[in-house]
């Protein structure tokens, strides 16, 4: 009986070996005929799959296209169907631009915020859209900093009364841990090509041009942040920047109370909106989720693909400064994260 488990086993990893040089072999092939032919071809946008919220009129082809972002906006944070989380959102958001069944938008957002750049590449993409179709943005639990600045992209912003929004403003903050260095006897050696190279060194304290320095570069930060809400809020910059534009945060009430938003209201209430803005009161809400082909996961694992993509991810050379910027309304950042909120 065990001879009979282990030959079956042996034939189970003979056929998989088998599979996996069949397919690195047709990987091989097709890589060596792009190189050859000097053509590289477009990949297509990966599509997703339609699931219904609310059912629209009998033979209404009619859409209202939601869209969800949730979560830490970050280029770091993998995605379904692109590299990461923000080519996600902005296949979604093209996919709702070119198809002419969608009417409107609805971005429902629930974020903390996330990286400058990640937050600006959505908030764009939202403003493309919108430039097409009415988007309306629903503030879930958290729309804050980054989320808010996303947010700022639609039409029409509504929030539940509880959501918590806002925290419009700029932060960055490190650890210094030179001290705990001393008491265990270590000692950072830095060998650096320009006195900014190490700016958010840990193991040493931070001089007084250093200091300038990143207040200046939180102040620019700053400055786009509150500009970006000036403009779409229609709101003089100089009174947001001396009253509420300080990072604190507001309840969804208080948020329509100091025209941070257009509206309060349930998720519902957006759908109806997006299709009153749409001129579409009989669309059918739906959601796109990615289709994922389960053949396809697994040729990748099986041929070792997967495992070559990661590791050419982990041999890319870092040549930033020590942290990254991001909009967060975490009260603690790493050591090494410069945090916007």
């Amino acid at each position: 009986m065990a001879n009979r488990k282990l030959g079956c086993l042996t034939l189970f990893l003979f056929l998989a070996l088998c599979a996996s040089v069949i397919i690195n072999v047709f990987l091989a092939i097709a890589v060596l005929g792009r190189v050859g032919t000097g053509v590289v071809r477009e990949e297509p946008l990966t599509k997703f799959r339609e699931i219904v919220v609310q059912r629209g009129g009998r033979g209404v082809s009619d859409r209202v296209a939601v869209i969800v972002m949730r979560g830490l906006i970050s280029s770091s944070v993998p995605g379904a169907a692109g590299d990461n989380m923000v080519d996600d959102l902005r296949m979604a958001l093209q996919q709702a631009r070119d198809d002419d069944r969608v009417k409107g938008v609805v971005l429902e957002v629930d974020s903390p915020g996330g990286e400058v750049t990640a937050s600006d590449m959505i908030y764009n993409a939202v403003v493309k859209t919108r430039a097409r179709k009415p988007v309306v943005v629903y503030m879930d639990s958290l729309a804050a900093s980054g989320g808010y600045y996303v947010s700022c992209g639609g039409k029409y912003l509504m929030a539940n009364e509880t959501t918590i929004t806002g925290s419009i403003g700029v932060i960055i903050q490190t650890l210094n841990y030179e001290q705990l260095f001393n008491k265990v006897g270590l000692a950072a050696v830095v060998f650096k090509s320009g006195k900014f190279k190490d700016l958010l060194n840990g193991a040493r304290p931070m001089t007084p041009e250093e200091r300038e320095f990143v207040q200046n570069f939180v102040m620019k930060t700053y400055d786009k942040f509150l500009g970006i809400v000036a403009k779409e809020r229609n709101l003089p910059a100089d009174g947001l920047r001396n009253s509420i534009a300080d990072g604190r945060i507001f309840s969804g009430k208080e948020a329509l109370e100091n025209k941070l938003i257009d509206g309060v209201g349930q998720i519902e209430d957006a759908y109806a909106k997006a299709k009153q803005l749409g001129g579409a009161p009989e669309a059918t809400v739906a959601f796109g989720a990615v289709i994922a082909s389960i053949i396809c996961l697994v040729a990748l694992m099986v041929s070792g693909a997967f495992a070559a993509k990661v590791a050419a991810r982990a041999s890319t050379v870092d040549l930033r400064i020590s942290g990254s910027t991001t909009w967060s309304t975490s009260p603690i950042a790493r050591a090494s994260d410069a945090s916007i909120s």
